[in-house]
């Protein structure tokens, strides 16, 4: 049996996890703590993860029809309507032309935490990685920031669609623009000049492959003040594991805990993390 200094200690390491960072004002888990290597802290997250949610045995898209032509989603007072193109999926590499939950979850709760009180969009600075079928842009739009939407050339004609579809409103309280970025090249200046206040990014972790590249980007576009929001499918452990391996020797790391996401948009397929840049020694 536990002494009651040794409970006391594991009560104060369990609070020691939780942590704000960067811009957002809620408590996030940490991912590694004092002692830990990335290996073993990257190791044990998915495993807490494939142990808690078990995403294998969960029912996939809860919140979409990929076989549709268009997602209906109420957001910020608005009844949005998201063109997919179901047909390009089977083409390999293309995930984008459809809508995935991780999407619609990390719309959902920057839309929540907002309403919250615990982030504020307004006026700030947003590029988006991956924008697909820019459901997120568009919601952070609403919310009132200047996001520029980016993707792989052959992405943005569907994109350009809703993101002109969607984004008409008279009381548009922010603003949105499309524009093309290949992970791993070197952004255009207005992406990074000034460097945003906020990254965005849903379904982006899906290969080891293309892991190097994202965080060249990342790297290219965060400065220590920029706060970055990731949402990804629990697809593969060894795909996310790899990748919080890697981005832990430049980014310090936090899951946002589904308490505190969208009541309505909760799934054990995804998770969502928040990344800060490490400051330079």
């Amino acid at each position: 049996m536990a002494t009651a200094a040794e409970v006391e200690t594991e009560e104060e390491t369990e609070m020691m996890k939780m942590v704000k960072l960067g811009s957002y004002d809620g408590k996030v888990r940490l991912l590694i703590v004092s002692g830990d290597s990335e290996s073993e802290s990257a190791a044990e997250e998915t495993m807490l993860l494939w142990g808690i949610q078990q995403p294998t045995l969960s029912k996939p898209n809860a919140f979409v029809a990929q076989s549709s032509l268009n997602l209906r989603i109420d957001a910020c007072g608005h009844s949005l309507s998201i063109l997919q193109s179901p047909s390009s999926l089977g083409t390999p590499g293309v995930t984008g032309s459809v809508m995935w939950d991780s999407g619609v979850v990390l719309g959902k709760f920057l839309e929540h935490a907002v309403d919250s009180g615990m982030l504020l969009l307004h006026g700030k600075k947003i590029v988006e990685l991956g924008s697909g079928c820019g459901l997120v842009g568009c919601i952070a739009a609403l919310l009132g920031a200047q996001v520029i939407l980016t993707d792989l050339p052959d992405r943005l004609r569907l994109l350009k669609k809703n993101i002109e579809n969607n984004l008409r409103h008279g009381d548009l309280r922010g603003s949105a623009v499309v524009t093309e970025l290949t992970w791993g090249d070197d952004p255009d200046q207005d992406l990074i000049q000034p460097l945003p206040d906020y990254v965005l990014g849903s379904d982006v972790i899906y290969s080891e492959g293309a892991v190097g590249d994202l965080l060249d980007t990342l790297l290219q576009l965060c400065g220590t003040q920029t706060t970055i929001f990731l949402a990804g499918e629990l697809r593969n452990d060894s795909v996310l594991e790899y990748f919080l391996e890697a981005a832990m020797k430049d980014f310090v790391i936090g899951r946002v805990e589904q308490t505190q996401w969208h009541p309505d948009y909760c799934s054990p397929r995804v998770v969502v993390y928040i990344l800060v840049k490490k400051l330079e020694k």
